[in-house]
């Protein structure tokens, strides 16, 4: 395995090093997946050093169904080298009925991280995240239920997403205070939603020594050369569950056609362009791809060549 600069990056001022360009498990790794597909994908991932799997508790569909895939590759191929793996998984939003299954409670969080500990087969991941900001519960809580999850071996760290500056400045406060650090922030960055730079969420954690993650890099494939003459049949926009047609107005068409000129010139493809604008970014250390077929991941890979 490559274990170079050109394919790895600290995470903040932690020891950790993390794969420039990590695979997510968002969409293609669930129950309605063709499992040796996403066998392929994830086997390809790990030959070419990209270490950091990135889950959640209701990644499928259906929700589960994406950490019971990984539990299943732990069994048949990924056993021997599960020290060389960092795998992360997250709680936040809804996941099973009733009061207790959903948001930013401790009885939420620990409750999912046991259960997604069985679905992977796994003693402990080494990330566990708070999946997204809760209004309600108080931030002391959800914070809490990350400290004591570290001190009982469940998480060897711990990061949050999609958390609001202010709330992100208590966290990093509080996790200090108690000497389990913030060791990552995951947030959507890429050249059509600046909002963690607009919000000064990427500055805080530059200054503070905090790691970034993108996800969505690609604003789920609106980034790349899928949709510059309109909407494809069989694409994920057709299907209209988190990437609707109507998102695609002509103003939208003509910026990603600008951007793919940009990318022209730069000798490079409007997905390579994209993935390397959010590198470059000063305090990123990785962007979360996703992938349905190794093509399509050898394609991303590709960037890190640039």
């Amino acid at each position: 395995m490559n274990t170079s600069d050109s394919i790895f990056r600290r995470c903040g001022r932690s020891g950790v090093l993390l794969p420039k360009v990590s695979l997510g498990f968002w969409h293609n790794f669930g129950a309605n997946d063709p499992y040796e597909r996403s066998r392929e994908i994830v086997r390809f991932a790990f030959e070419h050093g990209i270490v950091h799997f990135d889950l959640a508790n209701n990644y499928g569909p259906p929700y589960g169904s994406a950490e019971e895939t990984l539990g299943r590759l732990m069994d048949e191929d990924l056993r021997p080298h599960r020290d060389e793996l960092f795998i992360a998984t997250k709680a936040g939003y809804d996941m099973w009925p009733g009061p207790y299954g959903n948001w930013g409670s401790r009885k939420y969080l620990m409750a999912s991280l046991d259960q997604s500990l069985r679905r992977m087969h796994l003693d402990y991941v080494d990330l566990f995240y708070s999946h997204r900001y809760d209004p309600e519960t108080p931030l002391e809580e959800t914070l809490q239920a990350l400290v004591d999850v570290v001190r009982q071996g469940k998480a060897l760290y711990v990061g949050i997403s999609r958390w609001p500056l202010p709330a992100l400045e208590f966290a990093y406060d509080y996790l200090r205070q108690r000497d389990v650090p913030l060791l990552i922030y995951q947030g959507r960055l890429n050249l059509l939603d600046r909002a963690p730079q607009e919000e000064g969420i990427l500055d805080f954690c530059h200054q503070q020594g905090v790691g970034f993650i993108s996800f969505s890099p690609l604003a789920q494939g609106l980034l790349t050369d899928r949709y510059l003459n309109g909407i494809p049949e069989g694409s994920r926009m057709t299907k209209g569950r988190f990437l609707k047609p109507a998102m695609l107005t002509p103003e939208l068409l003509e910026r990603l056609r600008e951007l793919n000129r940009q990318a022209s010139l730069r000798n490079e493809t409007l997905a390579e362009m994209a993935l390397s604008w959010i590198l470059e970014q000063q305090g990123v250390t990785s962007v979360l791809v996703g992938a349905s077929s190794t093509a399509q991941l050898a394609k991303n890979l590709s960037v890190l060549k640039l």
